[in-house]
């Protein structure tokens, strides 16, 4: 008896790490000992293993196997290392050769089925950065394991296929008859499908225009309210954060709900890092394809700060934060979440990226969203003007929104008043502008956007730094008069300068002109303090 070695991966958060898995055969009494700081859930294995050998008519031998897992400081959990453990043992044992460069992510049912995992993107793609170049999967995750790349991929039903390919030349004779190997295959990357019309980025980093999901709601549907869906517009043209502030019934929900079908298509990275986290926080064998919509979440007022922002018992997985990467996280009656799980928000609106501590360890998952807020302006909705039915009292709307706090408002763009129609007629007037044309405008400022950044390393107006606004992008004194003179009286603060400026910007590149100036500047402020106003 030798020693057998094969690799898996395991995640810790959002980053793979290559396992190497040893397994030992030693002439002692029967026991399988496994070594490697492996959590409860990984120790169950140990009987999956056995039984999934017995059942595959390979079994392992009646004598004492020790699995080793390195690095062997790492804690490890979870049933992806299941079949890399057995193919390591079978190694020990003779039975099969060849698997110390190969990357095995299954887990196994007791009959010897491969049973799909969460996460396979992202483990893939780490295994290919530590130099591996295949990869065994079961069949449901083939096409996910396929979208990275350059990689090899193996995908088998059943642990049978995976020792008859990797089988000395004793137990291939033995496995001559086993049913089903002819399906084992070599999954290549082009036939992993790509959804239609969604676009994909082109050599100079512009992306396609590409279609509007099927289903999608659209901007036609929303009849007037001209400031909030230019507002929305320009939201989405330079990734600003949006609030909008009104009475039931104004259309705020129907204004958020079209957010991420006037946003561009995700470019390759960003579809990876979105797919990505979909493996992660999906059921398993649910990620066919890149995703190049941006996602779109939308979690009840009534959602707990681990699902918000993400959290568990041991290590923390994804919250909605992390699952709007990319994309939209829209919180309707914002002032209904728990006001804790809103200011946890303002360190990813800042950083683009959420870490979460546990007693097990730490993990950092991305989290660059657009935050759209809705909110009614008092607790029954009603205080909209000289006509409102409004009976809350001052220290009852005074606490309502004091339920956003000052820091978090701080870093929201755009601030706007979404007033009920006024009459039948602009309530059933004609429909406005569809997504698809708005959408066109917002490629076109986002392309704007990109060339003029480009030699920054940035994309959008909303990741312009102060000091960037200050030099390369600093504009003339007569532009930014009343925006200075608001700093000044402190009725704005550093952080709303620099996001009006942000948002000056963007307000100049829908309009393609090539730099604000004064009525930009001034519009941007308005528009920030659009709900203060009224």
């Amino acid at each position: 008896m030798g020693m057998g070695r094969a690799r898996g991966v395991v995640l810790v958060g959002m980053d793979g790490r290559l396992i190497e898995v040893e397994a030992d055969i030693g002439q002692s009494l029967p026991a399988f000992i496994l070594l490697g700081l492996p959590d409860a859930s990984l120790r169950e294995s140990q009987d999956r293993i056995r039984s999934a050998a017995k059942n595959s008519g390979i079994e392992l031998p009646a004598r004492r196997l020790t699995v080793n897992l390195l690095p062997a400081s790492l804690p490890k959990s979870g049933s992806v290392l299941d079949l890399a453990i057995l193919m390591s043992a079978w190694a020990a044992d003779g039975k099969v050769t060849g698997t110390e460069r190969i990357v095995f992510l299954a887990e196994l049912g007791l009959d010897g089925r491969l049973r799909p995992v969460r996460g396979v993107l992202p483990a893939v793609a780490a295994a290919q950065a530590a130099g591996a170049r295949t990869v065994v999967v079961a069949e449901q995750n083939a096409q996910e394991a396929a979208l990275v790349p350059d990689m090899v991929v193996l995908a088998g039903s059943h642990v049978a296929q995976v020792a008859a390919a990797f089988a000395t030349g004793s137990l291939r004779s033995q496995l001559r008859d086993v049913p089903g190997l002819d399906h084992w295959s070599t999954v290549p990357a082009e036939s992993v499908s790509r959804p239609p019309g969604t676009g994909t980025s082109s050599a100079d980093g512009s992306h396609a225009s590409g279609a509007i999901a099927p289903g999608a709601p659209d901007l036609a549907d929303v009849h007037g309210q001209q400031e909030a869906r230019f507002a929305l517009e320009l939201a989405a043209a330079g990734g600003h954060h949006l609030l909008l502030i009104g009475a039931p019934g104004a259309g705020k929900t129907m204004l958020a709900e079209r957010m991420a079908g006037i946003l561009p298509p995700l470019d390759d990275q960003a579809a990876m890092e979105a797919t990505a986290i979909e493996s992660i926080a999906a059921e398993p064998h649910a990620v066919t394809q890149l995703r190049r919509v941006p996602p779109f979440q939308a979690p009840h007022h009534s959602a707990s700060m681990a699902a918000i922002v993400g959290g568990g018992a041991r290590i923390a997985r994804p919250g909605a934060v992390t699952r709007a990467h990319r994309g939209v996280l829209f919180l309707d009656e914002a002032p209904e979440f728990p006001r804790h799980a809103l200011d946890a928000l303002r360190q990813p609106l800042e950083t683009g990226r959420i870490s979460l501590h546990r007693a097990a360890g730490s993990v950092t998952y991305p989290a660059r969203f657009q935050l759209v807020l809705a909110a009614n302006p008092c607790p029954c909705g009603l205080n909209v003007g000289s006509g409102s039915r409004c009976r809350c009292s001052v220290a009852q709307r005074r606490n309502y929104m004091a339920r956003l706090s000052g820091p978090l408002l701080d870093r929201i763009d755009l601030q706007i008043q979404v007033d009920r129609p006024r009459s039948a007629a602009d309530a059933l007037g004609p429909p406005g502008e569809s997504s698809a044309e708005v959408r066109a405008r917002v490629l076109a400022a986002r392309d704007r956007q990109r060339r003029r950044l480009a030699s920054w390393g940035i994309a959008t107006n909303s990741e312009v730094s102060m000091q960037l606004l200050t030099s390369g992008l600093r504009l003339p004194a007569a532009a930014t008069t009343h925006i200075d003179a608001a700093l000044d009286r402190a009725s704005i603060s550093l952080r709303g300068y620099v996001r009006v400026l942000r948002l000056a910007w963007t307000i100049a590149d829908l309009l393609a002109t090539d730099r604000p100036g004064a009525d930009e500047v001034d519009a941007a402020l308005q528009l920030r303090q659009s709900a203060d106003r009224r």
